[in-house]
């Protein structure tokens, strides 16, 4: 089980909600993940409209935790505008926190994270903050109020993988009782794996499953990795070694002369 905040899930998969084919093909992939907590994107234009309010009366029906997110924010006041809308629209105190410094890359502006961060944590929010692998940025999150990290592994969407393992093994050693959920970058459940194998909490996903030929039996999968890689993590994986090392013993072997 992971809790968040206040709020206890059995699935360490949060699902993204944008770029699908259908709706149909949404609603398909979030039951067959398994996932309790999918990300939505408030957009001002359609909050009040038909478009957003049948969008939104399919997240409902699915019966998941909603966390919005302020996806395409580029400054604080904008940031925090977003997650005061999105707390009247949901009725939820969560929300995830973006806060885009960089066009090419979407790295986050940490900066004005931390800044926007400590803002709606002061104003009751549980905040999901997006951010980089960088241990100093990491505390001052929590100092701000966050009581979990979401570092990416590699540029949102991309589907690299983990680019720097080093440093998300670093964030996981420095911060051991903080939950850590990778986010962007992941595009095969290999990549879901292995996070999960250097003790990773849980894993937040959008492109891989919605971009995928079949977004429901990709949701399947990445689901079935994520437990894999939680539970490898758990038993003790074997550390690479140098060498070689026979796995059947060779004492008491017989010698024929």
């Amino acid at each position: 089980m992971l809790t968040l905040y206040d709020r206890t899930v059995s699935s360490r998969l949060l699902l993204g909600t944008a770029r699908y084919p259908s709706p149909a093909k949404l609603a398909d992939a979030v039951r067959r993940s398994g996932t309790e907590i999918v990300t939505v994107s408030l957009r001002r234009e359609t909050a009040g409209g038909k478009a957003g309010g049948a969008f939104f009366e399919l997240i409902r029906d699915l019966g998941v935790h909603v966390l919005p997110n302020t996806a395409g924010c580029h400054s604080v006041s904008e940031a925090v505008l977003t997650a005061k809308m999105a707390r009247e629209v949901f009725r939820t105190n969560w929300i995830k926190l973006e806060l885009i410094g960089h066009h090419d890359t979407l790295q986050p502006d940490v900066f004005q994270l931390v800044e926007a961060a400590k803002i709606l944590s002061d104003d009751g929010f549980e905040v999901f903050p997006y951010t980089t692998d960088d241990l100093v940025v990491g505390e001052r999150l929590l100092q701000a109020g966050c009581k979990l990290l979401m570092p990416w592994c590699a540029p949102i969407g991309s589907a690299m993988g983990p680019q720097n393992v080093s440093a998300l093994k670093s964030m996981r050693a420095e911060f051991p009782d903080i939950p850590l959920i990778v986010d962007a970058g992941i595009g095969r459940p290999s990549h879901a794996a292995q996070v999960m194998e250097l003790g990773y909490d849980a894993v937040l996903l959008n492109t891989a499953v919605a971009g995928a030929g079949n977004p429901a039996l990709m949701a399947e999968a990445f689901a079935k990795a994520i437990d894999a890689g939680h539970l490898a993590y758990q038993a003790g994986p074997l550390e690479p070694r140098d060498m070689a090392v026979p796995s059947t013993p060779v004492i008491g072997k017989g010698v024929f002369a």
